[in-house]
Order: structure tokens, then sequence, then C-alpha cells
């Protein structure tokens, strides 16, 4: 809980300076969403509103003699399709302090979403004639095919990480627990429960489980703890005494999916993936999948586990005969 507290502290702080480069109207909407979402939320919508303000100067004759602050929320009226969807494929390409930025149908997708919540928000306390935003065709997204480790590829890939007991230790919870990477940054050893085997995690949005873990997850954690020295706030995963980073978690990952699966593109969260399928596979319960990976809408789990597994594909081949 220590790493989520300080987390949000550090997202507060950064949405804080953003806040100071966007239109002081902006205010108002990060107070109203401020008890429905994260900081990390916000932030991201900081950020995505300030491409937005930046885009009506740089590209728009009305706005072209603005300056970002001299905005006021009377100029969202003037707003208009063909501005929000010149901004769409502005989107695609883009540059910002000289540097290059590329979005796809997700990324724009997740841009546009701010601009949903920011419209609907000042619509809603009667500051705009229109919600303009109902009237645009948002980008169409594309499934992309679930990505997983078959068991030859978990096991090499844990076989090489067993040279270094710390990097082992990551790769079997996400494997053995599938848990989000933020929650596994987040642990520290107070959190694990070897005597009742269960740990604790925080989810996105501060809420806190416990998580049982199977015999083979529990026996991994004992020899883990049996090195090194250990207090209650010590965090789990570290690097010179110091907290591993999402970003550090993710390159440890790619170290050794790039030597078990080289073809695929692994990461955290395609091994969370791999857990979900085999849970999927051998409790044929998507209930189960949902509940233990924390999913708060079951269709989540169903597109993602139900029914997809190469395995189901080719027993039903085999199902109907003439």
């Amino acid at each position: 809980m220590k790493y989520v507290t300080e987390r949000d502290i550090y997202n507060t702080e950064q949405l804080n300076r953003v806040l100071e480069n966007l239109p002081p109207f902006c205010n108002a909407f990060f107070l109203g969403i401020e008890q429905n979402t994260s900081p990390l939320t916000r932030l991201g919508y900081a950020r995505d509103l300030e491409i937005f303000f930046n885009f009506l100067i740089t590209e728009t004759e009305k706005f072209h003699s603005y300056h970002i602050i001299d905005f006021d929320k009377s100029d969202l009226n003037q707003i208009t399709i063909d501005d929000l969807e010149l901004y769409m494929s502005f989107l695609g390409h883009y540059k910002k302090c000289d540097r290059d930025y590329l979005n796809g149908e997700r990324g724009k997708m997740r841009k546009m979403a701010a601009l949903r919540s920011f419209f609907k928000y000042f619509y809603r306390r009667g500051d705009l004639q229109e919600n303009i935003m109902t009237k645009i065709d948002l980008p169409k997204i594309h499934e992309k095919s679930i990505i997983r480790l078959s068991d030859d590829e978990v096991a090499k890939m844990i076989s090489e990480a067993a040279k270094n007991p710390r990097d082992e230790m990551i790769i079997s919870l996400f494997l053995l627990s599938g848990v989000r990477v933020s929650e596994l940054v987040g642990l520290d050893y107070q959190d694990i429960d070897l005597v009742n085997k269960t740990f604790l995690i925080t989810r996105k949005g501060g809420k806190q489980s416990i998580l049982h873990m199977g015999q083979q997850l529990h026996d991994k954690f004992v020899v883990y703890f049996a090195n090194g020295e250990w207090t209650p706030t010590t965090p789990l995963f570290t690097k010179c005494g110091h907290r591993l980073s999402v970003r550090a978690i993710e390159n440890i990952v790619k170290k050794y999916a790039t030597i078990a699966a080289p073809l695929k593109k692994i990461s955290p969260h395609k091994l969370r993936s791999t857990y979900g399928t085999n849970l999927y596979k051998a409790t044929n319960d998507i209930y189960v999948v949902a509940d233990v990976l924390g999913h708060k809408d079951i269709n989540t789990t169903k597109k993602h586990y139900a029914a997809i597994s190469d395995d189901i594909r080719i027993k039903a081949a085999d199902m109907v005969k003439l």
C-alpha cells in the first residue's frame, strides 16, 4: 500500500504541473471527476487535453491567435464536427517538443475518451449548448489475436530465469497468479502470508484483494525468502535496494521471453493472459477466471478466455462426423 500511496502522490504532483499549462476553467473538470478516477487517469486526461488545445491553436484558423490560457469554456461551443474529425486524423502522427508521436486506433480511442468525459462534464453542467462528442464516429477497434505462451515456452522461460532468483520469482508470480504488473510492483514482504498461503495486492483504483497461492507458488516464495534480509516494508522486488519500476519489470519479462518465444511479443500482460487461459482450461468456469483476475465486467473475461484455446478448436474439429 505504501507504493500505491507514493505513486498517487507522484501522479498528483505531475497532474498539478500539467494543469498549470491548461486553461483555468479545466480545473473544475478535474475536481468534478476526482471521486471516480485515479490520479493516473486524471494525469492522462490532462496530458490529452493539452494535446487537444495545442492542436486547436496550431491546426485551426479560429483559434490560431490564442494562447492556451486564453481558452474559456464558452469556446467549446465553437468546436465543430470537422474540428474533431481533423483532430482524430492529427492524432495519427504529430510532433511534440520535436518528438514524433504515433497513435493507432486504440491510442486515438484513449485520447478521444478524455474529450468525451470533458465535453460530457460541461454539457451536464449547462455550459455547452450541445454535446458535440455524441455526433462523432469514434475509431473502430479491431480485436487483436490473444497472444500467450505455450507450455514448452513457459518451461523454457522459467528455466532461463532460474539463473536469477529474483527474476524467476517475478516470472513465476505472473504465471501462477495472473497479477497485473502494477500489482506485482507494489508488493512488500509484509503482503505475503506463507502460513495461510495468501498474499495481499492493491488493484486498480486502490481496492485491496487477498489472493490465494497454490503450493507451487508457496514453495517458490519459501526459497526466495530464504535468501536476503527482509523487513515488513521491504519491497518484494528490488535492484540496489530500490523498488523495481513497471518499466524495469517489463524489461525483465522481455529479456526472457525473447529467448523462450522469439516470434511472440510477450509482456507482463501476456503472462497474465497465459495464466487466465490455463485457469480457464483447468476450471472451464469463466466466472472463476473473472474473479481471480479482478475483472469488473464478465464480458471482458469472455472476450479473452472463453473457448479460445487452440486445443479446444482442435477437439471441435473432430466432434462432428458424418
